[in-house]
């Protein structure tokens, strides 16, 4: 992981670049000034990533620790993972998701898109604008997929849901005036609708931190 500078007395750990850049948006929405956002390098690497970050010099500084990271198809062992390395790294383990552990350091964890569902933080953004007035042509797009027996490509046996998701979230941008954005650069230019109630959840657990 290397170096890391940490600078503010709370972090919320992120799976990747492009989620970092989606919750520095949420974060412009919101009062919230003093959380510094770490990419870990995706969900397979925090068990890595994770005991690394701890040993840096500053980590005493830091009072509050959030983990946000997709359900994909089992919100529980997504979880389980990220309990796993929090107690790797000798740091405070939640009972469940969205519940505060610890005194001097508080950690919670938040697995998208909520609700024990499988899923991803794609979920919402779709679910944020469903009264688009091109939502109708994706769902097409995907009914057509499904009909001519067409399967997305997937990176796990068991992740064909977000799969799904991943690719309805391309088609929708793709009715965009700069199609090429990714999900985070897509918040940064306002095609997600952040003010949608079901980042509610997402905003209450950020400004707890």
């Amino acid at each position: 992981m290397g170096k890391i500078e940490i600078e503010k007395e709370k972090l919320l750990i992120v799976e990747g670049e492009e989620d970092k850049r989606f919750f520095l948006k949420l974060l412009s929405c919101l009062p919230i000034e003093n959380i510094q956002i770490l990419p870990i390098g995706g969900k397979t690497k925090i068990h890595k990533n994770l005991p690394e970050l701890v040993k840096q010099l500053n980590f005493s500084d830091v009072l509050s620790l959030g983990i946000i990271r997709d359900a994909d198809n089992d919100p529980s062992a997504a979880f389980a993972s990220v309990c796993k390395a929090l107690e790797n790294s000798n740091l405070p383990v939640p009972k469940a998701p969205l519940i505060i552990a610890g005194d001097d350091l508080r950690v919670s964890v938040m697995i998208l898109p909520g609700g024990n569902r499988p899923g991803a933080l794609e979920d919402l953004c779709l679910e944020s604008i469903k009264d688009d007035v091109a939502m109708p042509c994706v769902e097409g797009y995907s009914k057509c997929l499904a009909e001519k027996g067409i399967r997305l490509p997937t990176v796990e046996p068991s992740s064909t849901n977000v799969a799904i998701s991943k690719a309805k979230v391309h088609a929708f941008l793709a009715s965009r005036q700069d199609p090429e954005k990714r999900l985070g650069e897509a918040a940064e230019a306002g095609y997600w609708d952040l003010e949608s109630p079901v980042f509610e959840t997402v905003k209450q657990f950020l400004q707890a931190l």
